[in-house]
């Protein structure tokens, strides 16, 4: 890889992931995800969060070829989860005299995971590390965005900030580094999905985050994940504040679970006959075959969820108990909720998707609708009702 320079002095030298398939083992990557590191260059080095492991030889590749002979002087360690802090035994060894910078839960964590207890340099909030006579960084926490050690690193001479995994997203950096090089577009619903995925119960510490930052000028967001923002800066932290504050734009997610096809009517029905009151963003998903992470991302977007179960075992369709216990985890504090389900001989669908919406004090819309066995006629009618009540209710 080519290394690209952001500012004079401060360089990018992270890798791209084309080959991990689910991130945190859990969440897909059709677009791959990249781990994103940064060498600021003065009188002293500084690098700025390293990279997984399996990519730490290219990570000392790019130092190298920015460096040549120099040494690091400090590692910078702004958030520790492995996917950023794997590579620093490594690093350590090939630089051995390199202090290491980060706050006490830093420390802590870099001692549990690695067991390295010397050379560590602890920080508090607003210190300032002089680099040379062009080059500084100070230091802010930001405390569960999304762990509890993460922290913010700014240069204010070139009004950059390095934020951890704040205002990251998935996707690799195919060719590009800023944002002048990549289109927004791309990434935006990538942003969304990391958000509603990675960061999604912690909306208060995002929110408390935000207004710490704010009094900074930042001309440049360097994250971990994903593109360095400049142009669209405005753009990034507007999506993140409206997300932290839980805020749903006009729109209605329908997600079911469907043994033999029944349940599955009953949500295309209601998705037919709310697009004929006129409402528009709708989006249909069957749990059996949809990526989850996708519908966390459209949850978060949209105002209104509907969903619809069979029972099953007297529970829950396993999929759709699955998604509202990730909605419950991610506290979620208000949304516009309504359900319908199926039932062959004792019904409890209804009962417990409408028990969840109870504890998550979303605001039910309209009567559940409750089948008893096959699709039909009878069914159409309450089908269509709920439709009309959700279009009603805005």
């Amino acid at each position: 890889m080519k290394i690209t320079e952001i500012h004079p002095g401060i360089h990018y030298v992270g890798v791209d992931d084309r080959t991990t398939v689910r991130f945190e083992a859990l969440w897909p990557l059709p677009c791959g995800v990249s781990y994103n590191s940064y060498l600021v260059v003065d009188e002293q080095v500084a690098l700025i969060d390293t990279v997984e492991e399996r990519f730490g030889g290219q990570l000392f590749g790019h130092i190298r070829e920015t460096l040549a002979d120099r040494r690091i002087d400090y590692l910078i360690v702004n958030h520790m989860e492995p996917d950023h802090s794997s590579s620093i035994e490594a690093l350590r060894r090939l630089y051995p005299d390199m202090r290491i910078v980060g706050n006490a839960k830093t420390l802590a964590m870099i001692e549990g995971f690695y067991g390295i207890r010397e050379g560590l340099v602890e920080v508090k909030e607003g210190d300032t590390l002089r680099l040379g006579a062009h080059r500084s960084l100070r230091f802010h926490m930001i405390p569960m965005v999304h762990w509890p050690e993460t922290m913010a690193t700014y240069c204010p001479e070139t009004q950059t900030l390095f934020p951890g995994d704040a205002f990251g997203t998935f996707g690799t950096l195919d060719g590009g580094v800023t944002d002048a090089q990549l289109p927004f577009d791309r990434y935006r619903d990538e942003m969304r999905r990391y958000y509603a995925c990675i960061v999604g119960k912690y909306g208060t510490p995002v929110q408390q985050a935000l207004r710490k930052l704010a009094p900074l000028a930042i001309g440049t967001l360097c994250p971990t994940h994903g593109p360095v923002w400049q142009r669209e800066i405005p753009r990034v932290l507007d999506l993140y504040d409206r997300m932290s504050r839980y805020e749903g734009e006009p729109g209605t997610v329908i997600a079911y679970g469907s043994m033999y096809g029944n349940t599955a009517q009953m949500a295309g029905r209601i998705a037919r006959s709310l697009a004929e009151t006129g409402q528009r963003n709708i989006f249909v998903y069957d749990l059996s075959t949809a990526d989850t992470s996708t519908v966390l991302r459209d949850v978060f977007r949209y105002d209104t969820l509907v969903v619809g179960s069979p029972t099953y075992n007297g529970e829950l369709f396993p999929e759709v108990q699955q998604l509202l216990d990730k909605l419950a985890n991610r506290c979620i504090p208000h949304r516009r909720f309504a359900c319908f389900g199926s039932f062959c001989w004792a019904g409890a669908a209804v009962r417990k998707m409408t028990e969840f919406a109870a504890r998550t004090k979303w605001e039910v819309i309209g009567r559940p609708v409750e089948m008893k066995q096959g699709f039909g006629p009878a069914c159409y009618e309450a089908c269509d009702e709920l439709a009309r009540q959700l279009a009603q209710s805005r």
